[in-house]
């Protein structure tokens, strides 16, 4: 049986911080901040959205339906698996969250999912080119904060 390819020391410490990095932006509700993080014509689909194409178009029809409804958002980067092509130009990550949701009477749920991540190495920059973003089973879908977007 061969081995899946699994990330060198050094890209796998990148992408745990990437990790870190991004969640930081969710949890501050920070568009502004993740754009640069993700291809412009990204291809995502998860829990609350169907395959859709562009960093804006998400931006618009996913983020904008999750971050702001949602608290406490994680990955748990030691869990995650860090996959990378020989060449180094393409890499998937694989990452257990955790986050907080809200049923509407305000009182908080847990709320863990799991990440596809895709990346494509361009001009020497990692960036998101496919995510699958899912909540768990049985996990409630419908989260009601209503937090302030710090960035758009």
């Amino acid at each position: 049986m061969t081995t899946l390819p699994e990330a060198d020391a050094e890209t796998r410490a990148f992408f745990e911080a990437w990790l870190e990095r991004f969640a930081g932006f969710v949890r501050e509700v920070d568009y502004a901040s993740a754009r640069p993080l993700w291809h412009e014509d990204v291809v995502i689909f998860g829990t609350h959205q169907d395959v859709r194409q562009g960093r804006e178009e998400i931006i618009a029809t996913q983020w904008d339906n999750v971050w702001p409804k949602t608290a406490d958002f994680r990955f748990d980067p030691r869990a995650a698996r860090v996959l990378a092509s020989d060449d180094g130009s393409l890499a998937t990550v694989i990452a257990p969250w955790t986050s907080t949701g809200f049923h509407p009477d305000g009182t908080r749920f847990d709320r863990p999912g799991r990440a596809t991540l895709v990346f494509h190495r361009g001009g020497g920059e990692w960036k998101v080119v496919h995510s699958h973003m899912s909540l768990n089973r049985g996990v409630p879908q419908a989260s009601h904060a209503d937090r302030p977007v710090k960035a758009r």
